[in-house]
């Protein structure tokens, strides 16, 4: 297949290439300054370019967006402009290119007040759990969801959560440096999800547009914990010693409310599962440390 990645340079972007190369796709790898997504005559001229070379196009993997959660919240114009009118412009270029495209969104679309399972216990969400964002962040990124959704008949949304990878900043590695300055941390426990590692999500994204699966995907890594049990996890497998104290989400409060439940799976028979959170940590373990390259 021949794939547009947009956001080709973050974290998710990178990972996507990475794939990519090792699935035998031709890639073309895209982002600031190159197209700008929030620009439509320009991400409508680039689709048609690149349609036009041999080879034609054959997909689109949308990785860009305003990640900066805490920072959206003072700056919602810019976010939205990127993670809601961006995404429709690109979903708009390929509905009329009639070009399938692959979307990432966000377990913020979510209230954060875990749905109940038959046994009266909490479960993960599910695709057709009603959303309910609480933050500027979650907002746009429902608002960017919608406008896929009504913009392009051949669309994939893919909901993640807790997304880290060797390319970017990221909650594993604060904690792998935090516990080389520190005998302690401090991390909550009464925020729950599903940590994803990006070099799981990758493949997996494009083996969504290789089996033609479209509509509304959960994909993160399978099972869930708390950021505080997450830590953990990171220190007993990177061999550190480092206490992992308790704290709440009253006493670490940021600028944009978190979540307190993010876990999410797939309700749907189509949809390939990941492998567990706990595979995931030691997958980015080991490319870290250059043992394995995702």
């Amino acid at each position: 297949m021949r794939l547009l990645v947009a956001g080709a340079a973050g974290m998710l972007g990178r990972d996507v290439l990475r794939a990519g190369e090792r699935a035998g796709h031709e890639l073309v790898a895209v982002d600031l300054p190159e197209i700008d997504i929030t620009d439509p005559a320009a991400v409508r001229e680039l689709l048609e370019r690149v349609q036009a070379q041999e080879g034609g196009l054959d997909g689109v993997v949308n990785c860009a967006a305003w990640t900066d959660v805490d920072g959206a919240e003072s700056n919602e114009a810019a976010a939205q402009a990127v993670n809601a009118q961006g995404a429709g412009n690109l979903a708009r270029a390929c509905a009329e290119a009639d070009v399938a495209m692959v979307h990432i969104s966000t377990d913020y679309v979510f209230n954060g007040v875990a749905p109940l399972g038959g046994d009266g216990r909490p479960r993960p969400y599910r695709e057709s759990d009603p959303t309910g964002p609480r933050s500027v962040y979650g907002r746009t990124k429902l608002a960017g969801e919608e406008q896929v959704r009504e913009a392009s008949p051949r669309h994939t949304i893919v909901r993640t959560a807790w997304l880290y990878g060797v390319d970017g900043k990221n909650f594993v590695e604060t904690m792998l440096r935090l516990a080389g300055e520190r005998e302690a941390v401090q991390v909550v426990t009464d925020q729950i999800g599903s940590p994803t590692w990006s070099g799981h999500l990758a493949p997996a994204l494009l083996g969504l547009l290789e089996r033609d699966v479209t509509g509304l995907v959960h994909l993160t890594g399978a099972g869930e914990v708390s950021w505080n049990g997450f830590t953990q996890e990171i220190f007993r497998q990177a061999e550190l010693d480092c206490r992992v104290e308790p704290a709440t989400s009253e006493q670490m409060a940021r600028p944009a409310p978190r979540p307190a439940w993010s876990a999410l799976e797939s309700e749907r028979d189509d949809v390939l599962p990941m492998p567990p959170w706990q595979d995931g940590l030691a997958g980015y373990l080991a490319a870290r440390t250059g043992i394995v390259r995702s």
